[in-house]
């Protein structure tokens, strides 16, 4: 088990199309022997769409993490006070909420989670998952991928003919992020290509 006893809280905001292969993952980090800690945006806690209902999403998640779904600000404010968390991780991570941390926004749960474990100078994990990445959101991947403690999973287009500003993470590959954010270091190469 590579992550046994591992702390990980585990944060999934909107993109909703990406929720069922991150489950998949979210499992694959708890049968490497990961103690998870739920947390979701808003758009996931409220919002059905053509991909699950809300509460289908959520059932899983307490289902694979067998923990309370955090899901309110109040609720995510202790994990920096309390230290909670050896990593976090945030999967999918919207681009939405890379804008808002990389400009220091903190007005939902994900985020106050993120602030909170920051706080304590531990590694945070971005999966990213935006159809603007190569366009108004690129300047905020790059503002995030050199600050200290945020280590992203390797990302590229996914689909560079009909969305041609996307990127998503290349989610397989979250286990070895985590593992190399545990010990300082952004796993290589960053950029990935498609098939």
């Amino acid at each position: 088990m590579r992550l046994k006893g591992v702390k990980v809280g585990f944060a999934l905001t909107g993109s909703h199309c990406t929720l069922d292969e991150v489950l998949v993952e979210m499992k694959r980090v708890a049968d490497e022997g990961a103690i998870l800690y739920p947390i979701i945006s808003a758009a996931v806690d409220e919002t059905d769409t053509r991909f699950g209902a809300s509460d289908r999403w959520k059932s899983q998640i307490m289902e694979i993490t067998g923990q309370k779904i955090i899901k309110s600000i109040v609720g995510a404010e202790p994990f920096g006070p309390e230290k909670t968390l050896d990593v976090l991780v945030v999967a999918p991570c919207t681009g939405n909420t890379l804008a808002k941390l990389a400009n220091a926004i903190t007005d939902g749960p994900v985020l106050m989670a993120i602030k909170a474990h920051l706080r304590n100078q531990r590694p945070v994990v971005l999966a990213v998952s935006t159809n603007d990445g190569l366009s108004m959101n690129a300047k905020n991947i790059g503002l995030l991928l050199n600050c200290k403690n945020i280590y992203m999973v390797p990302f590229g287009q996914d689909n560079p003919a009909g969305k041609p500003n996307s990127l998503k993470a290349q989610i397989s590959k979250l286990v070895d992020t985590i593992e190399h954010a545990l010990q300082g270091r952004q796993i290589q190469p960053v950029l990935v290509a498609y098939e």
